[in-house]
């Protein structure tokens, strides 16, 4: 298996910006406040043909008796259980801390290899540097990780660690099977970090009453059924107007990033404010991205009325959604693990929607049927003709209606189709895309072989 490495050490001296730099790319959110980094993110990298699985951490706080400061140091102190080593890192520029001591001497109690990495040495050696070497785990390397100084140092030492005992890691064989990808969004507390949490089993994310626990998007590897799942937890999505600078400003770039690379979006509200402006905008969001949509409806259990409660929602997904007709909301409460179980059922049934490729015949003849009871409206005196449909793509299902004026058919011809499609072919919810051509049936003159 890969060496596993937790990234440890106090806030703000650029762990997350080493995890960037080793992975390759911008994962982890990085910015000059301290505390940005909150639940654990793990990804396995190709350091130089090693094969190390990275595990970014909070930074360690001590003297501090908040909730969310204890979840904090749990959360770290399980990725150095599941490690194999540590990767300590200190801020050479501001020199060692009482902070640094604290987390040196916690560190000497786990009983694991521990790297010692001074950052921030770009150009001359800051004076800071040469305390390190009291801390008592050896040399320390000296790095910039932003600029990229000192790397092959610290692969020479993740090398020498991974060889330990004469011979190289074995490396587990990469799955052929495609994951999953389900991102869960929604406003802030609406239970997206419980409902990962009681899908997993564990406490894998952090969780708390206040807003904004989650900072940003964090992908788990998970498996259902057999079937490869990466579960993407987000920050909760606030009205613009409302977003503060800074933190709040990237964990939002962060959450609509995950919305378009991600196939399935759980949108998650929260029963007790029902189906509110934000969450329609979440969700148009999602169906301009394209993306297979599934509304999750948590805190059921608090719920008095659940009849009234559920077609509240109901009407006005029909009222303000067109684009997603024949969504039906799943309920479930996250907290007691009430209906859980069918999350996932109904998140492959979207994706099989979403990959869903209709008979090109099929769809011609549904259009007559559509054509003969609801024939499209006049256009000076004449009447549209549209001749032709086919579809083009997947991933959102995208046909193309070949037609005499197609710049003339209203929208609502276009929603009375889309539905039509949408009942015909089992596609409730799923965002279609139906655009205009100009031509005829490319079929219409074809030669019959003998």
């Amino acid at each position: 298996m890969p060496l596993s490495v937790a990234i440890i050490g106090r806030p703000n001296v650029g762990k997350s910006t080493l995890f960037n730099r080793l992975a390759g790319r911008r994962i982890a959110l990085v910015a000059g406040e301290a505390g940005l980094t909150r639940d654990r993110r793990e990804l396995v990298v190709d350091f130089a043909g090693l094969s190390i699985k990275l595990i970014d951490t909070a930074g360690l706080i001590t003297g501090r008796r908040d909730e969310l400061t204890a979840q904090l140091r749990t959360q770290t102190e399980k990725a150095l259980r599941e490690a194999d080593a540590a990767l300590f890192m200190i801020d050479a520029r501001e020199g060692v801390t009482a902070l640094d001591r604290d987390v040196a001497r916690w560190l000497r109690r786990q009983a694991k290899p521990v790297i010692l990495v001074a950052n921030k040495t770009e150009g001359r050696t800051p004076p800071g540097f040469a305390e390190a070497f009291a801390l008592g785990f050896g040399d320390p390397i000296p790095i910039s990780a932003e600029h990229g100084e000192g790397i092959s140092e610290l692969y020479d030492a993740l090398r020498q660690l991974a060889t330990r005992g004469g011979k190289e890691p074995d490396v587990a064989p990469a799955s052929t099977a495609h994951p999953l990808r389900l991102a869960i969004v929604g406003r802030p507390n609406v239970g997206k970090s419980t409902l990962i949490n009681r899908l997993l089993g564990e406490e894998r994310l952090l969780t708390g009453p206040e807003p904004g626990v989650t900072r940003d998007a964090i992908a788990i590897e998970w498996q259902w059924r057999g079937q490869p799942v990466r579960l993407i937890d987000t920050a909760g999505l606030r009205r613009k107007a409302k977003t503060a600078a800074g933190a709040e400003t990237l964990a939002t770039g962060d959450t609509l990033k995950a919305i378009r690379f991600a196939e399935v979006v759980a949108l998650v509200i929260d029963a007790s404010r029902g189906m509110e402006r934000q969450d329609l905008a979440i969700a148009r969001l999602i169906a301009e991205e394209g993306r297979a949509i599934v509304l999750v409806i948590n805190k059921w259990d608090l719920v008095a009325r659940p009849k009234s409660t559920l077609d509240a929602v109901v009407e006005r997904v029909e009222k303000s959604l067109p684009q997603l007709a024949g969504l039906r909301p799943l309920t479930l409460s996250a907290a007691t693990g009430a209906d859980i179980g069918r999350l996932l059922p109904m998140t492959a049934k979207a994706y099989t929607a979403w990959n869903q490729r209709v008979p090109t015949g099929a769809l011609n003849r549904l259009l007559a049927r559509a054509q003969e009871q609801h024939p499209p409206p006049l256009v000076g005196g004449r009447r549209l003709k549209l001749r032709y449909m086919t579809q083009v793509n997947i991933r959102p299902p995208t046909f193309a209606l070949f037609a005499s004026r197609p710049g003339k058919l209203p929208d609502s011809w276009r929603r009375y189709l889309a539905n039509r499609l949408r009942e015909q072919f089992d596609l409730p919810g799923v965002p279609l895309r139906l655009m205009l051509r100009k031509g005829t049936n490319p079929y219409a003159s074809a030669k019959v072989a003998p």
